[in-house]
């Protein structure tokens, strides 16, 4: 892969889902910074998350003890199905981070955990538009799970990526 194409995609309505969930989620009401740095880890080593790998404590103490952060993990029969964390600037709404765990990817889980996503960030008060970006190095179907769910791309960068050693 020679680029890294980035792609921008917001909602600036709720939408509705109808489809139930087959796990449990739960919101993470009392922030564990080493635990978000685990999900982080966990979710995105397979699709190469690297921008947080060198941070320090402080620098994700400071993430998840903002006010304006939330996490939610899905569980099934005890097992991280996966996460996602939204984090609210003004009115806007960021899916900060989403994904699903290894051993779930495949399972038909993400629409339903991304559904969930939306859901929570547009029942933050005041939200007025949801909004997320990925890029090809994701799973393949992440770009038409975003859309999907009534995402459209506003935004696409490209970056070319250093030659490999």
């Amino acid at each position: 892969m020679d680029s890294l194409i980035t792609y921008y995609l917001e909602m600036q309505t709720p939408q509705a889902f109808s489809e139930q969930a087959h796990f449990d989620l739960k919101e993470i009401e009392t922030p564990q910074f080493q635990f978000n740095r685990f999900l982080y880890q966990l979710v995105g080593s397979a699709w190469q998350w690297t921008d947080k790998l060198s941070w320090n404590s402080e620098q994700w103490q400071a993430l998840v003890n903002n006010p304006y952060h939330r996490t939610w993990v899905a569980y099934q029969q005890g097992a991280i199905v996966g996460y996602y964390e939204l984090q609210r600037v003004h009115d806007d709404v960021e899916l900060l981070y989403f994904g699903l765990s290894p051993q779930f990817i495949g399972k038909r889980l993400g629409k339903v955990l991304l559904e969930a996503a939306i859901r929570s960030a547009w029942q933050w008060q005041g939200a007025k538009r949801v909004w997320v970006h990925t890029c090809n190095l994701d799973h393949p179907a992440a770009l038409a799970n975003y859309q999907a769910r009534g995402f459209t791309l506003y935004d696409q960068t490209e970056e070319r990526l250093p030659a490999p050693l």
